[in-house]
């Protein structure tokens, strides 16, 4: 028997606020309703208040999980915090949505930056903690506000992201084999360009309180260099070419393909996904 991590409860909180594709297609006419929902799958986003930050979401979300979950307030012992929209540059919001929650002074907590993969990194990070002795449970919360980032008239990504929170709770539990067997990592910063907000931080910070000058891309998208810019087809060139090879490097002859019951993907997008599933043979 050995000691190892495994998700004792999940919880999630969404904001009120909605935006559907019939309010973007009033808002912008010339987008199109059938032609959002046929190529990204999605009929709605839900949208922060003004008022509210990633940590409000993440704080609902964890109080949620100690309402249902069997465990104490003071048993956590770290708290990873996953964000690409924080409250402030510093302190660490982990640190501040320790306090508001109530956890023990003794409790590890801080913030990692990562987007698609955040949850598989922070799960990695969780079974590492545990297994290692370091700790017995950890809350993971993963948390973003995309709609704070996004110009209104940007439609490579106003018709994708929304705002939401997640808690997970990992703890030590005796077994005799691993419940989260290996990870797979993988960085390519060449791709950085691909999908970045360029302004505000330290590399280009905003001079005074000049607004940033709005333009508009060859395919009619509106945003400045403090909103968030996808380039849409180099990420899908990426995920065609690299996700299968890491899926490839998962399975040998302790796992094969046929013994998967279930594929759960990152919601991309209903275009993005399909094609990774016939290209995946799944």
């Amino acid at each position: 028997m050995g000691q190892y991590a495994r998700i004792q409860a999940i919880e999630y909180e969404l904001p009120v606020n909605t935006l559907s594709n019939e309010d973007l297609a009033r808002a912008h006419p010339e987008w199109g309703v059938e032609k959002i929902f046929s190529k990204v799958g999605i009929n709605t986003r839900h949208v922060i208040d003004a008022d509210e930050c990633a940590s409000d979401l993440a704080f609902r979300a964890c109080e949620k999980l100690f309402a249902g979950a069997a465990i104490e307030r003071g048993q956590i012992d770290f708290l990873i915090l996953c964000t690409q929209s924080p409250d402030y540059f510093l302190p660490a919001t982990a640190c501040v949505l320790q306090d508001r929650l109530g956890l023990s002074t003794t409790c590890g907590a801080f913030d990692f930056n990562q987007g698609c993969s955040g949850f598989i990194y922070g799960l990695g990070i969780a079974k590492g903690l545990i297994e290692t002795g370091q700790a017995r449970n950890v809350l993971l919360v993963t948390a973003e506000t995309y709609s704070k980032y996004i110009h209104p008239g940007d439609k490579s990504v106003r018709t994708l992201f929304g705002d939401a929170a997640a808690a997970t709770l990992i703890s030590v539990t005796e077994a005799e084999s691993p419940f989260l067997d290996r990870f797979q990592y993988g960085t390519d910063g060449s791709g950085a360009p691909n999908l970045i907000v360029a302004a505000g931080g330290r590399r280009r910070p905003l001079e005074g309180r000049v607004k940033p000058a709005e333009y508009t891309d060859s395919s009619g998208n509106v945003r400045t260099d403090v909103n968030l810019y996808m380039n849409g087809s180099a990420i899908f060139e990426f995920a065609m070419s690299r996700v299968p090879q890491l899926f490839a490097s998962l399975f040998d002859e302790r796992l094969t393909m046929e013994a998967i019951d279930f594929f759960a993907f990152h919601q991309a997008n209903k275009f993005m996904l399909d094609a990774l599933r016939r290209r995946l043979h799944i």
